[in-house]
């Protein structure tokens, strides 16, 4: 079968190419048409300003304060249902537990738990966190995916089988759908690997069931580790990454797709789904993959990591589209909103060197401060941007994953595992809100042509 579709393959490629080179000649547009009709490509203004499409209460991103009539830079700030993200993170570290939970609960209620109301909020979480019978077996064993995404996606989606009130959109039987998702998410997302480690990578099948005391943090290493083990560091820094993850306001690329797609009146698992396809691109959730990538090459390519001059070097090579994969990007440095600083890398970083003392890879996080302290400079002299560029939370996120020994597969799933949360608050909010179909305007700009026969064609 494989020789056939081999062979099959093969030969289309050329009338593919063919008509690829059609697809190109007839659909690119004149870039001067875009300035003459101002399209905000990207729906973003020409300062770099998101156009604005909606309000919500759910998050909020600050990165200027307005003086004097005028947009001035400041520290970046994110804004919880009102409350700085640093706060929360500081407040149960500070009383020595887990928040993700939490977070959750105020993503979705719009308000702070009492302890009784985290206590039962943690026990619905455990009760819904188990899959169908024979879900493991029929549907996450068979045709395993090499990218963990399209194996949640169809999950998700083959989850609206088995659910009596999936076209059921009143915001009670929504809750409960979202709910259930995010218990079950990191089922989803490890289980998938498991088998694709197992089925493709020829390694041995274990399938661990969650516990229901421990938080989502110390499931997802549960389920990942053969001997289930793993450290309170370990599991505490998991747990503040899929907090920084779990929201960032409406118009990041994944719930503004959510909103789009529930404005259509449709299914929790579809919304669910497409905000899965949109995660997936490399310019959204898979970017911290790419800074994992370009660090390896750089510790290949440099003699001396501890040499500004020679990690300079290769950072100008990097813009030039001379280094890595030769696209001009330092990954990791830069966000479409923050300028000066993104909140959630600052406090990413300041938990990243314990962990990094504690795995032995002091010299490893050296490199990324150096970078950290040297990129912007760079990019501000090469590129001409001066507005400030700085961190984001995928500069340090992947390094974290990969002390935590996470595979690459999961990088992706497990800021899917954390940003359900805000797909899921989002959800419900365009819901109760009974907003229109969100139905934005394009302009057709090809000549009007006539229907010429085939024959005279």
């Amino acid at each position: 079968m494989k020789e056939m579709q081999d062979k099959n393959f093969s030969e289309v490629i050329p009338q593919i190419e063919n008509l690829a080179g059609l697809c190109i000649k007839n659909g690119q547009i004149d870039p001067e048409f875009y300035k003459k009709y101002d399209v905000k490509r990207g729906l973003r203004d020409v300062s770099g300003q998101g156009v604005l499409t909606g309000l919500t209460e759910i998050s909020q991103m600050q990165s200027y304060v307005v003086e004097d009539h005028e947009m001035v830079p400041c520290q970046g700030r994110l804004y919880y249902r009102g409350i700085n993200i640093r706060e929360i993170v500081s407040g149960f570290i500070k009383e020595k537990r887990f928040g993700f939970e939490e977070t959750i609960y105020l993503l979705l209620f719009g308000e702070l738990p009492t302890k009784e109301q985290l206590d039962e909020f943690q026990k619905l979480l455990a009760e819904y966190r188990s899959l169908p019978t024979s879900f493991v077996r029929d549907i996450i064993m068979k045709a395993p995916s090499k990218d963990m995404m399209n194996t949640l996606a169809r999950s998700v989606l083959t989850m609206y089988s088995y659910d009596e009130k999936a076209d059921d959109t009143s915001i009670e039987n929504v809750l409960r759908q979202c709910i259930q998702l995010i218990a079950i998410f990191p089922l989803l997302a490890v289980y998938g690997y498991q088998a694709y480690n197992h089925y493709v990578n020829g390694q041995s099948l274990f399938i661990h069931q969650p516990k229901e005391g421990l938080s989502t943090a110390e499931n997802i290493l549960h389920l990942l580790r053969s001997d289930g083990e793993y450290t309170e560091l370990e599991a505490k820094i998991l747990d503040i990454a899929l907090v920084l993850h779990a929201e960032h306001g409406g118009g990041n690329n994944s719930t503004f797709t959510n909103h789009v797609v529930t404005s259509s009146g449709t299914d929790t698992y579809s919304a669910i789904a497409a905000s899965l396809g949109s995660l997936k691109g490399p310019k959204h959730g898979g970017a911290n993959i790419k800074v994992v990538q370009m660090f390896e090459d750089m510790k290949q390519s440099i003699s001396n990591w501890e040499d500004d001059q020679e990690v300079s070097d290769y950072l100008l090579g990097l813009l030039r589209k001379e280094r890595f994969d030769k696209q001009g990007l330092i990954y990791g440095m830069g966000h479409a909103v923050y300028s000066l600083s993104d909140p959630r890398a600052e406090v990413f970083k300041s938990y990243v060197g314990k962990l990094s003392a504690s795995k032995r890879r002091e010299k490893e996080y050296a490199l990324y401060a150096r970078v950290e302290r040297l990129a912007p400079e760079l990019i501000a002299r090469e590129r001409r941007i001066y507005k400030g560029v700085s961190p984001n939370i995928d500069f340090y996120s992947g390094f974290v994953y990969s002390m935590l020994d996470l595979p690459m597969e999961l990088y992706t799933p497990i800021f899917a595992i954390a940003r359900i949360a805000g797909w899921s608050a989002h959800r419900l909010e365009e819901l109760i809100n009974e907003g229109k179909i969100i139905r934005p305007a394009y302009k057709a700009v090809a000549p009007r042509k006539s229907y010429t026969p085939l024959k005279e064609r």
